[in-house]
């Protein structure tokens, strides 16, 4: 069965993880994505190691595990865009695509005459995809973007941390690349909008996207608790905000994490604790008052919590409809029946190992389900094969591209 995207061609000339990301996804939905590398190097991703893939026998390989995580499902060719036969083929692949996926910094592919509107020339019908740390105009328009900085500048690590006084306390970045993460997402669905519209107006468009600008917005609730008070959220640990008690919690044997939404959930919980009168108490009795004394009321909830171990209280909490979970290690989370029950992970087979394992798509389409077709591509697996069926090269052309280190 065809994917959604069957019908769309990606040139994706990004590397590391929000462009590739958002081109991971575009390909997962069906699109042919053709990722453009440079010889010999390759993505950066392909070299940040360890850890490194091993193969059947068990010897590490040269593949990275962080490269594996967003190059699903492409076509890897390798070009070198700063010598003018190879600008000449990627002009020629973007007349042939529909999108372009790229994440140089402002006006780093001008000079390679591989800008949007040297682009749009050869293609008016093409959506090009431009992803910055800042954005194409601003003060920092200039600066490079790493997703670290990002987190510190765009305000993500204000809120993310133990507060200064406590122990251990101190701004601290998401664990993963998050912003990156994010600015992928919101690039596809852009790509997607872009492409819809095209159906409608038959034309291309130039979209600006930018790290900082995705980080802003999903601040979301902090944001807007900034917005309308004027005071900066100060960092809470685990703790939320704007609903208590959501956080974690100790218990006789490790954590747990309870996530109490609404004041029904709250007087249950404190049933099942053998504490109903905390429920009855004003000081508690509705989110706002236990926001407003949330610094009297956790100290209590714990001296609770300790008391019971983690599946227990899981067990007591679920069959009360009170939201409660572990904090799960990722071996907990790839082996918890949930995860394995949806198939979240999945296994490619590989070129160089045999098999590779990979994290499955989240979306599930009825009609037009992901496909995995491809795994990861080994630097170049698909250059011979995409310059001669897209472009119709012969293998001599190809070869003397080859000879002169072109591609």
């Amino acid at each position: 069965m065809a994917g959604a995207l069957s019908h769309i061609r990606v040139l994706d000339l990004s590397r590391i993880l929000a462009g590739p990301w958002a081109g991971q996804l575009l390909a997962d939905l069906g699109a042919d994505v053709i990722k453009v590398e440079r010889p010999g190097a390759g993505d950066d991703t392909r070299h940040w190691g360890p850890p490194w893939l091993k193969d059947a026998a068990g010897e590490t390989t040269a593949i990275a595990a962080y490269y594996l995580c967003a190059n699903r499902n492409k076509r890897s060719i390798t070009i070198d865009i700063t010598r003018p036969e190879g600008q000449a083929l990627v002009k020629q692949l973007a007349a042939e695509s529909d999108v372009v996926l790229e994440n140089f910094k402002v006006g780093g592919l001008k000079q390679y005459g591989l800008d949007y509107t040297a682009l749009r020339a050869v293609n008016p019908r093409l959506i090009y995809c431009a992803i910055t740390g800042f954005g194409q105009d601003g003060p920092y328009a200039p600066r490079a973007g790493y997703d670290f900085l990002i987190q510190g500048l765009g305000g993500l690590m204000s809120v993310t941390g133990r507060p200064d006084a406590a122990e251990g306390g101190g701004p601290m970045k998401v664990g993963v690349a998050l912003t990156d993460i994010l600015t992928g997402l919101y690039a596809a669905n852009a790509v997607l909008a872009a492409l819809a519209w095209r159906e409608k107006s038959g034309a291309g468009q130039f979209i600006d996207l930018a790290l900082l600008d995705v980080q802003i917005a999903c601040l979301a609730n902090q944001a807007m608790n900034y917005l309308a008070t004027g005071q900066s959220p100060q960092r809470l640990g685990n703790a939320h905000p704007n609903i208590v008690p959501y956080q974690d919690f100790p218990t006789a044997d490790g954590y747990m994490i309870l996530a109490i939404g609404n004041d029904g959930q709250f007087a249950r919980f404190c049933a099942a604790a053998g504490a109903p009168e905390l429920a009855a108490d004003p000081r508690y009795a509705t989110n706002q008052a236990r926001v407003e004394n949330r610094d009297v009321l956790i100290p209590l909830l714990k001296k609770l919590t300790i008391e019971r171990r983690t599946a227990d209280w899981i067990s007591t909490l679920e069959a009360k409809a009170v939201p409660c979970g572990p904090i799960n290690t990722l071996a907990d989370v790839f082996t918890d029946p949930q995860v394995q029950s949806r198939g979240l992970k999945i296994t490619m087979p590989h070129p160089l190992t045999g098999s590779i394992p990979q994290v499955a798509n989240p979306m599930r389409l009825s009609a037009t389900p992901v496909d995995y077709r491809l795994p990861p591509p080994m630097l170049g697996e698909h250059t011979e094969e995409v310059l001669t069926t897209t472009l119709g090269l012969d293998a001599a052309t190809i070869e003397n591209l080859r000879a002169e280190g072109v591609i």
